[in-house]
């Protein structure tokens, strides 16, 4: 198996799809007490620590490599998804002078420093439109992390995706960057469902697909406040605040009532026949709800899993707060898989080429 190092592994989505595809995690680090611990609980070997600060400590980064357990030359890939909060608004000024911003350029010095054959970088579409305060020129920090990658020397794509078209049940859309130390020919997956197709097994998953068959009675999920709950009551699957009484929709919404934008996230119910919105990190809230298509309450945290495609016997670790963001966080296991399916194919592609090149025969030109 190949062998990679996670970097801001959270609840380990990426990585599992990761693992299916043939490329196992050595070691994984995160910063947060219980994604580690959920790590941990699942005989992932992992480490809790501060990125930023590794990269402080220890510049060369080689004391990864000794927590991984691996030489330099065994490390096939790094994988990881930096904190993704600063840039969430499109356009803002100075997203990478946030201590969050810039762990995207310490991503960035660590495959620099390790030199592994491939790396993956997950984040938010914001990161697209992000203008860096590093210097004076108003660059977009999507342009200085592509030159530090080339700088590393690689050859780099990103591309926008949505994870509804790898086959999971949810719209998702984020930035991926990909990246070969050897310059060869890697690319973005091409898409294997589609919202029309003539074989439904290709069509886009909904909601109803993962989690119909899921008991009630063994749900742990927040609870809305009652006041709440009685104003979910009347929204219809599929619906929102707009389906609410003129009167009682004015008051629900407060100043927002007034706001700008569609607000469809407010007192929204999801429906069983579409793809899952994309997951926030705390459901119950007004402006972030995501309420379940049939029952008065968000949805629980195993729906949460099921639409990110973890296993049912994944154990998540800490509150039920915390697991909602673990996994509101995480990248789908399927969008890792169809990644690291690239990769392997890649790779075992340049070692078939290379095993089939006749060996070297000089050949006389004026024979006698």
């Amino acid at each position: 198996m190949y062998k990679s190092i996670s970097l801001f592994s959270g609840a380990f989505g990426l990585d599992l799809g990761l693992e299916a595809a043939g490329i196992g995690t050595a070691l994984a680090v995160d910063f947060e007490k219980d994604c580690v611990e959920t790590l941990n609980e699942n005989i992932v070997n992992a480490i809790q620590g501060d990125i930023g600060q590794i990269v402080k400590d220890d510049p060369s980064c080689n004391s990864l490599l000794k927590k991984a357990g691996i030489k330099k030359k065994e490390l096939f890939l790094i994988s990881g998804g930096p904190p993704c909060q600063s840039f969430s608004t499109a356009g803002n000024r100075g997203f990478d002078s946030d201590s969050r911003g810039s762990l995207i350029y310490d991503f960035a010095h660590i495959v620099n420093k390790l030199q592994p054959r491939f790396f993956i970088m997950e984040n938010v579409r914001g990161l697209l439109s992000a203008i860096s305060k590093e210097n004076k020129k108003d660059e977009k920090v999507i342009d200085i992390l592509l030159k530090k990658f080339r700088k590393a020397g690689y050859k780099v794509t990103c591309e926008l995706i949505d994870a509804v078209e790898y086959g999971v049940p949810q719209h998702r859309d984020r930035i991926i960057f990909i990246g070969s130390r050897d310059h060869e020919d890697i690319f973005i997956p091409k898409p294997s469902h589609f919202k029309i197709h003539q074989k439904p097994e290709l069509r886009w998953k909904t909601l109803g697909d993962a989690i119909e068959d899921l008991k009630e009675k063994d749900q742990v999920y927040s609870k809305y406040s009652a006041k709440r709950k009685e104003i979910m009551k009347m929204i219809p699957e599929g619906g929102n605040w707009r389906d609410l009484p003129k009167r009682i929709a004015r008051k629900a919404m407060g100043a927002a009532y007034e706001a700008q934008g569609g607000r469809t996230s407010y007192y929204r119910r999801l429906s069983l026949n579409m793809p899952c919105p994309t997951l926030t990190t705390a459901p119950g809230q007004r402006a972030t709800n995501l309420g379940h298509p049939t029952k008065d309450r968000p949805l629980s945290v195993r729906e949460y899993a099921r639409v990110q495609q973890f296993p049912d016997d994944w154990i998540f670790s800490g509150s039920t707060a915390s697991i909602y963001k673990q996994l509101g966080n995480a990248v789908p296991v399927g969008v890792g898989k169809a990644l690291g399916e690239m990769f392997v194919a890649v790779a075992e592609q340049a070692h078939e080429v290379r095993s089939k090149k006749r060996p070297y025969r000089k050949i006389d030109i004026n024979p006698a």
